[in-house]
């Protein structure tokens, strides 16, 4: 089994096509790329979190069906764009606001928004968020996992920890430069 998160997937919302570029003409289409790309790489066994705008305007049927249709046991951290059809679908294993889990021993703060500060920051513990669509410059150890930075699909943590180049430390004149790894 492995662990994916993802957010702001807005399916059936045609504003996002326009405020963040993506590459579609109306909702139909991107709406079933989103689900292709996520079924690519979700299996039935696996787990997702969906940290928050998952679709938009959609009655509670229409949610329950999308989410059949998508691979992987879901986990909801609500958004600002979830209504109640989505919050309240069986598709969802748990829906909350806020979650803290641990995945493959990195301690993960789940949320739709990004923090300034959390839980375990000092600690190296991880935020992972939506919200933001890529347009936030990140904290150290701060993650936005929307699917406009993904490529409209869903990210393992590992993934999302190498995405991020080793922060430079200063250095003196003639002094070598280390990389900080990301978990300091």
């Amino acid at each position: 089994m492995t662990v994916f998160f993802t957010s702001d997937s807005h399916f059936n919302d045609h504003r996002v096509i326009f405020m963040y570029g993506r590459p579609f003409d109306s909702t139909g289409p991107m709406d079933e790329a989103m689900v292709a790309r996520w079924n690519e790489t979700v299996g039935p066994d696996d787990t997702v979190w969906h940290l928050g705008d998952f679709a938009v305007r959609l009655n509670e049927r229409r949610v329950d069906d999308l989410l059949l249709r998508l691979n992987g046991r879901k986990h909801l951290i609500a958004g600002n764009n979830d209504g109640p059809a989505v919050l309240r679908s069986a598709g969802w294993e748990t829906v909350s606001a806020y979650a803290e889990i641990e995945v493959a021993g990195t301690h993960l703060v789940l949320c739709h928004y990004a923090f300034r500060t959390w839980n375990g920051m000092h600690r190296k513990s991880v935020n992972l968020h939506g919200h933001s669509h890529g347009r936030l410059a990140p904290m150290l150890r701060q993650f936005d996992v929307g699917v406009d930075v993904w490529n409209l699909t869903p990210a393992t943590l590992p993934q999302i920890l190498a995405s991020r180049p080793a922060r430079r430390a200063p250095t003196k004149k003639g002094a070598v430069q280390r990389p900080l790894p990301l978990s300091e």
